[in-house]
């Protein structure tokens, strides 16, 4: 077995209130003229909870100035697959009116988490579940896919009008324009596939793969291979024998990394990539911030895949 290094930071930002309750509130005052003053209307925001820090940028796109959306995974310099749930995380869940996790195996903590603690008024979209996918999807990494989210959007707005009534026309237009938003990631991935059909890649894991498959990418890595770095095994001699290949003959264009997962086998093939010409891209399980937003986290991971194509130059770090 490899150990993964790095200890996940899991994001705090909901204040000790939002522990204790479903919804935020803030108020201000403001001195009317003689001297009398009224108190600010105040403004009840839905508590919302984003397993993983791009789900949660979405609920904030959708949910605009209605919502308080955080996440709990939100550091792009750990492994997600090692993470353990606190009891602080727990509150944060349990409080929460709206929580969107990934499923498939990924975050099944905060399944736990509401299983043990269960309400009628918490809506939960789990996302393996809203594409129809079956547990044994072996690429839980489902954000990479492009028709995920715009799903995704729509769920949350569905969710937030129907906890929120009053708003959900609101909701709904947010949605559609986040929808429309993602143009650029999804006109660049088309650009890439049309100008560089089948270029063969290598990768560590799985993390980027349905974007390599909607850009039009022969992925080269066994699937093996994928799958027991992604867990965490060592590959098999076999599979390692073939990707090493992959870099000592040259028969790929670029090779794709998980930047959130650093150990000897990783920096081993970022190596090999170097002494044989050959471009390397870092890619994100969660979304890297700040600076970000899922929209353009996406375009910079497909801009930077048609960098390393045509101008043969790495991207470790976006």
């Amino acid at each position: 077995m490899r150990t993964r290094s790095g200890v996940l930071a899991v994001a705090l930002p909901l204040a000790a209130t939002l522990l204790a309750s479903a919804c935020s509130s803030s108020s201000g005052s403001s001195s009317a003229a003689g001297g009398s003053s009224a108190a600010a209307a105040s403004v009840t925001k839905i508590t919302a909870i984003g397993a993983e820090n791009e789900y949660a940028d979405v609920i904030a796109q959708v949910g605009g100035k209605y919502v308080q959306a955080s996440s709990i995974m939100s550091n792009p310099n750990t492994d997600p697959h090692t993470f353990e749930a606190s009891p602080v995380v727990a509150r944060e869940i349990t409080a929460a009116k709206l929580v969107v996790q990934n499923g498939v195996g990924y975050d099944n903590w905060a399944t736990t988490i509401e299983n043990a603690d269960p309400s009628g008024s918490r809506k939960v979209i789990n996302v393996q579940q809203l594409l129809g996918l079956p547990d044994s999807t072996p690429n839980p990494h489902l954000w990479y896919k492009p028709t995920t989210m715009p799903a995704v959007a729509s769920a949350i707005a569905t969710d937030l009008g129907q906890i929120d009534p009053a708003h959900a026309s609101y909701y709904k237009a947010n949605a559609a324009s986040f929808t429309a938003s993602l143009a650029a990631w999804t006109n660049a991935i088309a650009a890439f596939k049309a100008a560089h059909p089948g270029t063969p890649v290598a990768t560590t894991e799985p993390v980027a793969d349905y974007m390599l498959q909607a850009a039009g990418a022969n992925n080269l890595t066994p699937f093996t291979f994928q799958a027991d770095v992604m867990n965490g095994t060592d590959p098999s001699p076999q599979d390692t024998a073939l990707e090493d290949a992959l870099f000592t003959q040259h028969k790929v264009k670029v090779f794709l990394y998980n930047q959130q997962v650093t150990d000897s086998l990783t920096e081993s093939y970022i190596k090999l990539a170097d002494e044989n010409g050959i471009p390397v891209v870092g890619v994100y399980e969660t979304m890297p911030t700040p600076g970000y937003t899922y929209q353009t986290w996406m375009a910079a991971e497909v801009n930077a895949l048609n960098k390393a194509v045509t101008a043969k130059v790495s991207t470790e770090h976006l």
